[in-house]
This record gives structure tokens, C-alpha cells and sequence, in this order.
């Protein structure tokens, strides 16, 4: 049973779904047997979830059918049981989750019943939930139109001769497919440029131009999704449109719901980071920004946890920055959202980053010393400080060593791509600095160049730097 779909599936209730599930299966509506339940009893006590030894089906029988004799179909069949009860509690769930189309089922139901005046009063019941809905992003645009062609059919079915609400049913069709189209796309070019994959996105200058023609920037579900592509696409105009998804998000934001909010953000990232690698030194004063309003708000927290690399970007940059003091209360005040898989390890670098970049050296070694990071990128960058302050420090024969295991290093883990390239330069380049005759002008003349043209090469102003000082 350890990895049963069962099995997996409760163990990402929280307390407060267990005890609502406990009362669902207590109520003969939704449960009659008495096995399932005592089999979630068993299960949810203690860490009978979390250790095998309590997943055991023999163990399990035992429990839920004393002075019996094993029976593993028995206990499939109880299971099965638990595992469809346990579904429908999770799509009554997801169904009351958004009480406006809970509401439209009923008015649904009374509309197909021939139920005039229930209707009428449900449907205004609808209608002042969606007034009041705290969202204004696609699913409130979805609702609408759901609203509409309730509000249709129920007309459509009195076969009178009388103004339909036609009109509104085509502008919510409209919107909802307009705002759902542009997040998609959205999402489908940042993918892209991760991965590399080649998307044809139909219908999208038709969809931009009805955009533009009747002005639906006002409506926030459609105004985030078109400002982001268009900075992510408008070549020239780009700024513009960040500016202005700065301001929505920073005067709209909380029209949409933490996840949603959480994506259109990375998209703003992605797009520093991009104008970033274009050659646009402005952007890490905004992508800052960004990281740090969105850390505040805790906007980038999913499911109260930070990423780590989330967390490392954080880090690097704000140190790049010199924010010394914010990053160093970061690094305090949110390590606790960091996995506790990575809290240890991410923290150490995170401070022996700061250290480092606050030339507070010994520190910085004392951290690096003390850390064996199972990251490999992580690994690597924190061997490239070392370089740095070996060679600062005139340590040469320590610099020389950590060269050559770090060559191995890259080797053996079977580091490849623009990593190995890059971290493969940074060796190359090291050696030829701690080896030229600082007294011949055209040696070093030479290796300036070539470090100038070195592509990639992490800690290229660096090296530049100390060639500068020969």
C-alpha cells in the first residue's frame, strides 16, 4: 500500500479536509460501510501514512478485520471503496470552491424543473455573487458568460417573442475566449524559450487587433495576458508595456487569485531577464524590484514555500546590488519557507555569498569550507568565489589545487552544455592569469583580448579587472 493511489492521495489532505473527510464518510449519504471507515481511522492515526511498516496489507487487515484470516481481495475491494469516497468528497470540494457556479447548478436545476419563480430569484443570486466577487481574472470572465446562457436558456425557453440577451452572451463568449487565448499564449512562449519548442498559436493577430479596436485593456483578465506579451514581443515598444504591467499588477493585483497573480509575475521576471541578456544594464535594478515587492507580499511563496532557486536568484542579486542589509534579513526571515532538503545548504552559500561580495573573505571561506553542496551549479559557482579569493589573497598553490579538482569535478559529474563551457573558461582563464609575466605588455595585452571575446565567461569584469592592476 505505500505507494497506492489511496495512500498517496491522503497524504496531501490538511488537518482541516480530514476532519471534513472523517464527517463525510461518518454520513450514510455518502458511506455506508463501515470497513472504509475504519480503515481511514487507521490510516490517518499517527504516521501509519508516512512509515511502510504500517502499510503493510497484512497489518492492515489485521486491524480493520480482527480474528480473520487474510483476505487480499478483501482488502483491494475496502480500499477501492475508501479510494471512490474519498474522490467524490474531493470534487464536492472543488465544486463549492467557486461559489458562483455552485450557485448557477441550482438555478440550472430549477430552470430544467420548470421552476419559473425559484429560478429567477437563484439567478439573482448569482448575479450579486459575481458583483461581489473578489476576482476579475478569466474564471470571472467564464462565470459571466455561464451566467448569460443561463439566463438564455431559460428564455429561449418560454418560445416567445421577446429580446433576448443575445448580445451579452457573444461579448462574454468574446471575453472569456479573448483573456483565456492570450494567457495561453503567454504560457506557451514562456515554455518556448525554455525549452526550446516551437508553438503555432493560432488566430492571435486577429485576437490582438480586436483587443487594440475595442479597448478590453480595461478589463484586467485581458490586460495583464496583452501586456505581457506585447513586452515580451514588442521589440521597441517593450518598456512601454512593462511599465504598464508594472502598474496593473501594482493597482490591480489582487483582482486575481495568489497563483495566477504568482504567474503573471515570473512572466515580469522572465522579461527583465531578458532584456538583461539583450544588453539592457537597467534591468537588474527592476527585476529586483520585483523579487523583492514580490517576496514582501509573498507573492512568490506556493504553498508557504519559496523555491531554492527562487531563493539563490534572491540572493545573488541583491548582493550584486550591494543590499547588503536586505539581503541579509532575506536570508534570516525566509530561509524557514525553504525545503528542508535544501534549507541547510542554500542558506550556508546565501551567506557566504554575501560575505564574499562584501569582501569579508575568511568568512566567506570559513561557509564554503564548511559546505558540501549536492547541487552542481551551485557547486560550481561557489568554487568560482574560491577562485576569486584565492587569487585575491595570493594563495596560489591553494589556487592552483582547487583548479585542478575542479576540472575533475566537472568531468566526473558529467557537466555539460553552456555550464561545462562556461565554468571550463573560467579554469582556462584562471590559469593563464596566476601564469603570465605580469612585465611583457604584449602577453597581456593578448589575454585581454581573448578574455574580452570569451563567450561564455562568468566573472569576465573580474578578470578584466586584475588584468588591468598587472
Amino acid at each position: 500500500m505505500q505507494n497506492s493511489h489511496l495512500t498517496l492521495v491522503l497524504r496531501t489532505l490538511s488537518k482541516k479536509e480530514e476532519r471534513e473527510l472523517r464527517k463525510w464518510l461518518c454520513s450514510p449519504v455518502h458511506n455506508q460501510r463501515e470497513d472504509v471507515v475504519a480503515l481511514f481511522e487507521y490510516l490517518m492515526a499517527g504516521d501509519h501514512l508516512r512509515e511502510d511498516k504500517f502499510l503493510r496489507k497484512e497489518r492492515v487487515f489485521a486491524r480493520i478485520f480482527p480474528q480473520e484470516p487474510y483476505d487480499d481481495a478483501k482488502v483491494r475491494q475496502t480500499m477501492h471503496f475508501l479510494l471512490k469516497a474519498v474522490e467524490e468528497f474531493l470534487i464536492y470540494k472543488e465544486q463549492r470552491g467557486d461559489e458562483v457556479r455552485a450557485r448557477m447548478a441550482l438555478s440550472s436545476v430549477y430552470r430544467k424543473r420548470k421552476l419559473d419563480r425559484a429560478f429567477r430569484k437563484a439567478v439573482k443570486g448569482v448575479e450579486t455573487l459575481q458583483q461581489k466577487a473578489p476576482y476579475r481574472n478569466e474564471q470571472f470572465l467564464r462565470n459571466e458568460y455561464l451566467l448569460q446562457m443561463e439566463k438564455y436558456q431559460f428564455q429561449e425557453g418560454k418560445k416567445r417573442t421577446t429580446e433576448m440577451n443575445l448580445q451579452e452572451v457573444s461579448d462574454a463568449l468574446d471575453h472569456t475566449f479573448i483573456a483565456d487565448k492570450l494567457r495561453q499564449t503567454c504560457l506557451m512562449l514562456s515554455h518556448q524559450a525554455v525549452y526550446k519548442a516551437e508553438y503555432q498559436i493560432g488566430l492571435l493577430d486577429e485576437v490582438l487587433a480586436y483587443v487594440e479596436q475595442n479597448q478590453l485593456e480595461a478589463l484586467p483578465a485581458i490586460a495583464a495576458y496583452y501586456f505581457v506579451y506585447r513586452s515580451l514581443t514588442g521589440q521597441e515598444d517593450s518598456n512601454l508595456y512593462f511599465e504598464r504591467l508594472k502598474q496593473l499588477i501594482s493597482d490591480k493585483g489582487k483582482l486575481f487569485p495568489h497563483h495566477e497573480l504568482r504567474d503573471i509575475y515570473l512572466m515580469a521576471i522572465n522579461y527583465c531577464v531578458s532584456r538583461y541578456n539583450a544588453g539592457d544594464d537597467s534591468m537588474p535594478v527592476e527585476l529586483f524590484k520585483l523579487y523583492r515587492n514580490g517576496i514582501e507580499n509573498k507573492i512568490l511563496l506556493e504553498n508557504n514555500a519559496l523555491s531554492h532557486f527562487t531563493f539563490r536568484n534572491i540572493v545573488n542579486l541583491g548582493t550584486a546590488l550591494k543590499e547588503f542589509d536586505w539581503v541579509n534579513n532575506f536570508i534570516n526571515d525566509y530561509q524557514q519557507y525553504l525545503s528542508e532538503k535544501y534549507r541547510e545548504t542554500f542558506v550556508q552559500f546565501s551567506k557566504a555569498k554575501l560575505h564574499f561580495t562584501k569582501r569579508e573573505f575568511d568568512k566567506a571561506m570559513q561557509l564554503l569550507a564548511q559546505s558540501d553542496f549536492d547541487d552542481i551549479l551551485t557547486n560550481l559557482y561557489g568554487k568560482s568565489m574560491l577562485i576569486i579569493m584565492y587569487y585575491e589573497q595570493d594563495e596560489l598553490d591553494a589556487l592552483e589545487s582547487l583548479l585542478g579538482s575542479m576540472r575533475t569535478y566537472i568531468r566526473r559529474r558529467q557537466v555539460t552544455g553552456v555550464h561545462k563551457l562556461a565554468y571550463t573558461n573560467i579554469i582556462k582563464y584562471s590559469r593563464k592569469l596566476i601564469r603570465i609575466n605580469p612585465f611583457d605588455r604584449t602577453q597581456v595585452s593578448k589575454l585581454r583580448e581573448e578574455v574580452e571575446s570569451a563567450k561564455p565567461l562568468p566573472e569576465k569584469e573580474w578578470f578584466l579587472k586584475q588584468l588591468e592592476k598587472l
